[in-house]
């Protein structure tokens, strides 16, 4: 189970000023909770604004077949594109970047947990659900669970290879990250200054 919430104005406002937009909803946990009316609200301004290229509303992002499909059709709006925002989980927003790698992918919401059972999805991808969602800084591919320590600054080093030191069977998330964030030109993220992780966020959720 899990919480997405739309980030804030001041968050969405630098992903989407002067760009033309792709936009992708995710209603499958919606019956837990997802920010509908937030997030049309916020979807009807970009359109009346005339920046939209196309949407798509779904089920489940991380249904693979499917979601491939149905990015097939919309495949001129979506390259018309700068940026594809999607307002699902962060496991809806890894499924897209990964499928569409030449193309920025944003995150508009922060996943939050809620106690009970998770959910089952086919994909490797996973949602740690720390409310402070990091996806937008690192092309698509989460720090928190690509990592096996879980560093939002950058590789500790340690790597070798191209693999963890902690696990040597996976590759290491740093490097996956740079290599995305250079095949999409914004090698320049690496540079912005990241502040210290906000362990706080999914425990005041959670009570």
């Amino acid at each position: 189970m899990l919480i997405t919430e739309l980030k804030s104005r001041e968050a969405l406002a630098p992903l989407v000023e002067g760009k033309k937009v792709f936009i992708i909803n995710c209603e499958g946990c919606k019956e837990v909770h997802f920010p509908g009316k937030e997030a049309a609200e916020f979807q009807k301004e970009l359109i009346s604004a005339g920046c939209v290229t196309g949407t798509i509303t779904t089920d489940y992002i991380c249904n693979p077949d499917n979601m491939k499909l149905r990015l097939q059709k919309h495949m001129s709006e979506i390259e018309a594109a700068d940026v594809v925002l999607v307002f699902s989980c962060g496991v809806g927003v890894q499924t897209i970047a990964n499928y569409l790698e030449e193309k920025k992918v944003c995150a508009a919401c922060d996943t939050y947990p809620l106690p009970g059972f998770q959910g089952v999805t086919p994909l490797e991808y996973k949602c740690d659900q720390c409310g402070e969602c990091w996806l937008n800084l690192t092309g698509g591919i989460c720090p928190i669970t690509a990592c096996s320590k879980s560093l939002v600054n950058g590789q500790c080093g340690g790597s070798k290879n191209g693999m963890c030191e902690v696990d040597s069977s996976m590759e290491c998330g740093w490097e996956r990250i740079q290599r995305r964030l250079e095949q999409i030109g914004r090698l320049d993220l690496l540079k912005c200054p990241t502040n210290v992780r906000n362990f706080a966020t999914d425990e005041e959720v959670s009570k």
